[in-house]
């Protein structure tokens, strides 16, 4: 007997989108195509919003049918004829997920007539020979399930009428799907000796390669560069702000086999000029949660434009969330040969970004590529310096040199004791200072301690977390 799939395991990356059989759901906008990948990844990856032209992107993720795993691919609203530059973008997205589609979900809302594009788009699949099933969605019941027998006359083999977001005849949906998929994708079992549960394991365990959010303000590149780490056009990039709205997973596997999963995020704007509840309103706050998951922050920006507070205030949002950083000044060919304005360009981004000296600088230009692989070594350098732990025996020793040549303040005219110093954590390293007035330590003496564990064991790219906790006393509870 086939088991049901679990929708709520931690989410595995595709090595690539060819690893599993690829399942594209195809269909015009805002008839539930996110809604339904949500429900089979078992996770929120598209944004749902009942207006259409939300998700522009091809999004990827894998999902277990029954005892089978697939690649699932959720595209923007496909339009037979597009008539705008931002439909022909989605369009070119859609084309090129069905060259790689195993199988393709038609979705159709079941609460009106088909449309011309709907017949044209179903004559499209049986030209291109692929397997196929006409998903009609939004039907809650029998009364609307017979209201849409029109969707027989767009002549499809394979019909399921389904509730996306009530789940109704999600199964029957499954089992249809099951036919399609090879044994080839049967899950394996779990290893008997293994003794920890999925739910037991944490995200960290889970997850191979590293999480690297790339965040900035609209139109400073971000799509480009993951385009370009790909060498294919997978995200719509457009020279117009809110092109992408997904916080969107890539896995990125480069020759010498370092692998990622980059998370392209929609651009960040002024609080002010994002419209409450809006899809731009979704994105942003996808963008910012994007950050707590992710190890590494790369903040792109344009190097050819105004280095705004704008730029500096993204980055505090990843400084916050205690993520490791790593600065791209992206366009810097269009720089070239000024001289004077590159060093103006840098002086300013320092100047805005002082907070953070220890994020590492990189100039890059994501569209030829030049730099790419110097960002990705800064990648990897901060990503290392996120997860460093240093031995107490080590961290004490300095202690021991910090008293010595630079004392603690007194306090009622009494030195601060510095007792003992460990590393609680990474990601981001933790460390706690027992003393013995925590609160006669000025900011500027606690910013010299974490310069001085900054320089003497290399935590460049990552921000430090200081905890002076005052020692307790015996017969303290």
């Amino acid at each position: 007997m086939r088991k049901r799939g679990r929708k709520n395991h931690v989410p595995h990356y595709p090595a690539s989108p060819k690893d599993h059989p690829t399942v594209v759901i195809l269909g015009r906008p805002n008839v539930g195509k996110s809604t339904l990948f949500n429900r089979m990844s078992g996770r929120t990856a598209s944004i749902v919003k009942d207006e259409p032209g939300v998700t522009r992107d091809r999004i990827y993720a894998e999902a277990d049918i029954l005892d089978k795993m697939v690649t699932l691919v959720d595209t923007g609203g496909w339009e037979y004829s597009p008539e705008n530059e931002t439909e022909k973008g989605i369009n070119r997205q859609c084309h090129q997920a069905l060259d790689e589609a195993s199988l393709v979900l038609f979705i159709v809302d079941g609460r009106h007539s088909p449309t011309t594009g709907d017949y044209e788009t179903a004559d499209l699949l049986r030209k291109m020979q692929l397997p196929a099933i006409l998903v009609v969605n939004k039907i809650d019941g029998p009364k609307q399930e017979a209201d849409a027998v029109e969707m027989f006359a767009l002549g499809m083999d394979n019909v399921v009428m389904v509730s996306s977001v009530h789940g109704r005849n999600y199964d029957v949906l499954e089992d249809m799907m099951y036919e399609y998929i090879p044994d080839s994708a049967k899950i394996l079992p779990e290893d008997p000796n293994n003794s920890k549960s999925d739910k037991e394991a944490t995200f960290e365990e889970q997850e191979y390669a590293p999480r690297v959010a790339v965040i900035g303000r609209p139109n400073a590149g971000k799509s480009s560069l993951i385009n370009k780490l790909l060498n294919e056009d997978r995200l719509l990039t457009m020279d117009m702000p809110g092109t992408t709205r997904d916080a969107v997973d890539t896995h990125i596997r480069l020759a010498d086999g370092r692998e990622y999963v980059f998370v392209d995020t929609a651009g960040i704007r002024r609080k002010s000029k994002v419209q409450k509840e809006s899809p731009e309103h979704m994105a942003v706050s996808a963008a910012v949660d994007t950050m707590s998951r992710c190890r590494v922050v790369v903040l792109m920006i344009d190097a050819d434009g105004d280095i705004a507070e704008q730029d500096a205030k993204i980055l505090g949002l990843a400084v916050d969330r205690g993520r490791a950083v790593v600065i791209a000044l992206n366009k810097w060919d269009l720089l070239k040969g000024d001289n004077e304005k590159q060093r103006a360009v840098k002086e300013r981004v320092k100047e805005k970004v002082a907070f953070a000296p220890w994020a590492k600088i990189v100039t890059i230009s994501a569209l030829n590529g030049k730099g790419v692989h110097k960002l990705l070594d800064a990648v990897d350098a901060a990503n290392e310096t996120f997860s460093k732990r240093v031995p107490t025996g080590q961290l004490n020793a300095l202690f021991d040199e910090i008293v010595m040549h630079h004392p603690p303040p007194l306090r009622k005219g009494r030195p601060v004791k510095l007792y003992f110093a460990t590393q609680a954590s990474v990601r981001p390293p933790t460390f706690v200072v027992q003393c013995s007035y925590p609160e006669a330590l000025h900011f500027s003496y606690q910013r010299y301690v974490e310069n001085r564990i900054r320089d003497v064991f290399g935590f460049d790219g990552t921000p430090l977390k200081m905890i002076f906790k005052k020692r307790a006393r015996r017969g303290d509870k």
